[in-house]
């Protein structure tokens, strides 16, 4: 009997839910709520229903109920019960949001944004502002999962007058990042919307230099838009540059090693750094002071970082150590905010930590991304065979699989006497030259054939030296595979002069400094006239020392402003979100004994 009870408990439940559900308007249908009544008891219900309408609905109701409480699997299960196209608009765009929000939780943006399609989404505006935001607020997850950024800070900026207290903070600094991280190409906008009045703030913010001039911008943006939702409460980023430039840089520790195995590599890169810091005097600009500390006398990071205290260093640019760099990365918190100059290999680090150094993998990366650029689908890798081999060959492989791109082949280069043999594995040239053979021994007669090479590579990702280099070139000329391009990382290039060197590698890319490649800079002339190791592979140190010094009083800017760039010598830097400043570097080619600079690879 009271088994009998609570079975009537919970379908009179039901259809109280069922009754009471909001209504907009007729033609629209009614919504589900969240019910008192567990998914089982709803699916009873629906199941003894003699209405399609309300059996529908109470599918709807248990499919959402099941999504609320976690279980997605369950959620799908039940709504693929449900005849969405039989059910009014209004519950259409309810079920074509759960959906939405269930293709989300598996990681497929494009799934949510078909569900999203649904013609019933253009009546969206005509129900309740909770439904508004919901539909809304997975639409723009799905739009930023997708990579479209705009077209997600549009529906955030849509939502936004609905929502309040914590939710509308959120949104509010969500459209920020959003915004924040276009490309400066993309915020020109001729409207006067609230959209356009963001993207408006971020043209003036990314298109000053200083922290000093991004403030001003920042000012005046607010007098001209007194009413717009980012000057009555700007975006804690921008609040932070704020502070930042409140707090001028005056005093630097540069922590670098005067003895042992990173000795030369520091010197390098502490002519770098001072070059600039004499660079900013003679503009009369007000440069910190710079405090030296030999890291390869330190006994106790926690011994320099009190002494710098009691100095009252504001930042710590160093170690180049790879040890010390791990170690000050397993630490909770640093004392002094640190721009180590090398990576460590785990992303953990503290929140004051910074990275910045000259990693390889950025060329990796950047070798996938031009040929990305240019076209090209299918690629084969010869890396110089040990750790860093295998490093780049990773860092590669990455990005450009995650890109769509197919790798057909790896060949680790060792020993030049087995560099013949490696290319013809690589292009199945000795399958060709089998089948030439079979053939003649079928006919009986001399068979005229040339080998032909296979032609699904499209291009040669190359990490080598330039001695591995010079033989790999011709090597592959000699395999009749002289068509294909070589993209390379900057390890093939010594910056020696070497023009039968160059002749050597004639036609293949590589990726360089800004600083090896452009002679004619001022701050290089000047250099190199009284340091002519600058000009050479000591150059790329020395360039890492320049904009480690560029780099200093603009961390908290590429941080508070994503997709911003600071054109180094180095290469173009911006910050990732673990705080590890990247590279973008420019290309150049091997033109008949020259180097020549090509256009930049496009963002």
């Amino acid at each position: 009997m009271i088994a009998c009870l609570r079975l009537f408990t919970a379908l009179c439940l039901a259809t109280l839910l069922v009754a009471c559900a909001s209504s907009p308007s007729s033609s629209l249908g009614e919504l589900p709520r969240t019910p008192d009544a567990s998914i089982e008891q709803l699916l009873e219900q629906a199941a003894n229903s003699k209405s399609p309408d309300k059996a529908a609905l109470l599918r709807l109701s248990a499919a959402d109920l099941a999504y609320r409480q976690g279980n997605a699997g369950r959620s799908a299960q039940i709504l693929q019960q449900v005849p969405i196209e039989q059910l009014k608009p209004g519950q259409q765009v309810f079920a074509s949001t759960l959906a939405a929000e269930l293709a989300m939780t598996r990681n497929q943006p494009k799934a949510a944004l078909a569900a999203l399609s649904h013609p019933s989404l253009q009546r969206l505006g005509e129900l309740p502002a909770d439904q508004q935001v919901r539909t809304g607020t997975v639409h723009a997850r799905a739009f930023e999962a997708d990579g479209q950024t705009l077209a997600a800070a549009r529906e955030r900026v849509v939502i936004a007058p609905l929502l309040t207290g914590e939710a509308a903070s959120k949104n509010h600094e969500a459209i920020w990042a959003l915004i924040a991280a276009l490309p400066t190409d993309q915020l020109q906008s001729a409207g006067n919307d609230d959209l356009a009045g963001w993207m408006s703030l971020a043209l003036a913010v990314k298109s000053a230099g200083t922290l000093e001039q991004q403030q001003a911008a920042i000012d005046t943006w607010r007098a001209q838009n007194p009413k717009h939702p980012a000057a009555i409460q700007l975006p804690q980023p921008l609040i932070k540059l704020k502070e930042l430039a409140s707090q001028p840089l005056s005093k630097i520790a540069l922590l670098l090693p005067l003895d042992g195995p990173w000795a030369a590599s520091a010197k390098a890169l502490r002519e770098g750094f001072m070059a600039a810091h004499y660079q900013a005097q003679q503009a009369g600009q007000n440069p910190p002071s710079i405090e030296f500390y030999d890291s390869s006398r330190q006994t106790s990071l926690d011994d320099f970082y009190r002494k710098a205290q009691a100095a009252g260093v504001q930042l710590v640019i160093g170690p180049l150590d790879k040890q010390q760099v791990k170690q000050l990365a397993a630490r909770p918190q640093l004392p002094i905010t640190t721009l180590a100059l090398n990576y460590n290999d785990g992303e953990q680090a503290p929140a004051q930590m910074f990275q910045f150094g000259l990693a390889p993998e950025d060329e990796a990366r950047e070798a996938s991304r031009r040929a990305r650029a240019d076209g090209l689908h299918r690629a084969a890798i010869m890396i110089s065979k040990g750790d860093r081999g295998e490093r780049m060959l990773k860092a590669f492989r990455q990005d450009w699989e995650a890109n769509g791109g197919t790798v057909v082949g790896v060949e680790r280069v060792d020993k030049p006497v087995a560099l013949a043999q490696q290319i013809a594995d690589l292009f199945h040239l000795r399958q060709s030259e089998g089948r030439a053979k079979s053939l003649q021994n079928t006919v009986g007669t001399q068979v005229a054939a040339q080998p032909s090479r296979r032609q699904d590579i499209e291009f040669i990702f190359l990490d080598a030296t330039p001695l591995q280099a010079q033989q790999i070139k011709p090597t592959l000329n000699f395999q009749y595979a002289g068509d294909v391009p070589v993209y390379a990382t900057s390890q093939v290039f010594s910056a020696s002069g070497d023009q039968d060197q160059y002749n050597d590698m004639n036609g293949v890319l590589f990726c360089e400094t800004p600083w090896l490649l452009d002679a004619n800079d001022p701050l290089r002339k000047q250099v190199t006239a009284q340091w002519p190791q600058a000009g050479g592979s000591l150059g790329r140190l020395f360039a890492l020392g320049v904009d480690a010094y560029r780099l200093a009083p603009r961390l908290g800017q590429l941080k508070a402003l994503p997709d911003s760039r600071i054109e180094g010598y180095s290469g173009s830097l911006s910050m990732s979100p673990n705080q590890r400043v990247e590279r973008q570097l420019p290309w150049a080619q091997f033109v008949k004994g020259q180097v020549t600079r090509l256009p930049d690879t496009p963002r």
